[in-house]
């Protein structure tokens, strides 16, 4: 399999040296020994502190789909209402989501290049349809978006909405989550992104309130959150716990912790500057509209006129550099710089850089 020496996906990001040691350690059998116990509660208190929560912090394996599934499958009964508001492919997905679980879904669908403005109509719709959940998307990966989580839990508490569900996948660790400040009953996130760690962990932070209806839904399947409600308390897991995913997702969580949030935070947004500032001096558009908040963890641009992105992707790739098209009605149009975790690093971004320049300088 090919591997390329500068690596800026969307995630799976590149992996630290730190993160792989522990992955690939052989551990005992987790169920039958305290040590793992141990350590899914020091893995459970460090994500409790990356997602700004004192709520419990539930840990699965599995990638981060696993968790919004879950999250779904475990609170939501036939006919009950999901007010799903979208600024991009996972926003309305999720909505799509939760009708196969049998759900009434209201979706409130933006440009996919812009971000949660005005909250006009949610209130709105909050007041007309009552819906028992709200869910959102904190990052967009495809449209390299950021949405305003803070003002709609407001919306959300002020509205007595039971729940409020949201992805915060592509920025748990790279930006400010703040889970309980935001009133998030459902804070979902992966491994894959900003904790750098492989594709095999999810983890959700779950409010006193959504466990009052996980117990009242009572959903029995591989991703149900039911069964980790006491699995700490008995050490009865549902099914055999992945030792050296939940030693490397407690790792990750500890260098991030150990360099500081808010140092993360702003290594993250000055490498995400310094990437639009670079892409546009070559001559690149950004996908985000004007006005629309750009992640600090991801950055999305049209490609340019002149070239397909199959072209341009082969052109990146000969010299050495792989990134992320993107999906849905961006396919094709738009292709994305994942600058997060371990590549949210400026010398690796002045790597890509030269090598994007080089690549488009015969068609901008």
């Amino acid at each position: 399999m090919k591997t390329y020496p500068i690596s800026m996906t969307p995630g799976p990001v590149k992996v630290p040296p730190e993160i792989l040691a522990v992955w690939q350690t052989n551990f005992g059998s987790a169920d039958m020994e305290a040590d793992y116990l141990d350590l899914y509660n020091r893995a459970e208190a460090n994500l409790q502190t990356i997602l700004g929560t004192k709520n419990k912090v539930t840990i699965h394996t599995g990638e981060g789909m696993l968790g919004l599934w879950g999250a779904l499958k475990s609170c939501l009964l036939p006919g009950d209402r999901v007010l799903s508001i979208s600024t991009g492919v996972f926003g309305t997905g999720i909505g799509e989501m939760a009708k196969t679980v049998g759900a009434e879904v209201r979706l409130i669908e933006l440009p996919f290049n812009q971000t949660i403005g005005g909250l006009e109509a949610m209130d709105l719709a909050i007041r007309e349809f009552k819906p028992k959940m709200i869910t959102a998307v904190h990052c967009e990966t495809p449209s390299g978006t950021l949405n305003p989580i803070k003002e709609l839990g407001a919306l959300k508490k002020r509205l007595g909405v039971p729940l409020l569900y949201v992805d915060a996948v592509a920025s748990a660790g790279g930006v400010p989550v703040e889970a309980d400040a935001c009133h998030i009953d459902l804070c979902l996130g992966g491994s894959q992104k900003a904790l750098s760690v492989p594709p095999a962990m999810t983890f959700v932070s779950v409010s006193d309130a959504a466990w009052e209806i996980i117990q009242e839904v009572k959903y029995a399947g591989y991703d149900a959150f039911l069964p980790f409600y006491a699995a700490q308390r008995d050490f009865y897991f549902p099914y055999t716990p992945y030792w050296q995913g939940t030693a490397a997702l407690n790792m990750g969580a500890e260098l991030l912790i150990k360099e500081g949030l808010t140092n993360s935070y702003t290594r993250h947004e000055a490498v995400a500057q310094a990437c639009r500032t670079g892409l546009q001096a070559l001559g690149l558009d950004l996908f985000p509209a004007p006005g629309a908040v750009s992640s600090p963890t991801v950055t999305a641009v049209n490609v340019p006129d002149g070239i397909t992105w199959p072209e341009l992707d082969a052109r990146f790739r000969a010299g050495g550099l792989v990134v992320g098209g993107s999906y849905g009605p961006m396919a094709g149009r738009v292709f994305r710089l994942g600058h997060m975790g371990s590549q949210a690093d400026i010398a690796l971004l002045g790597q890509a850089l030269a090598v994007i320049g080089e690549a488009v300088k015969d068609i901008v």
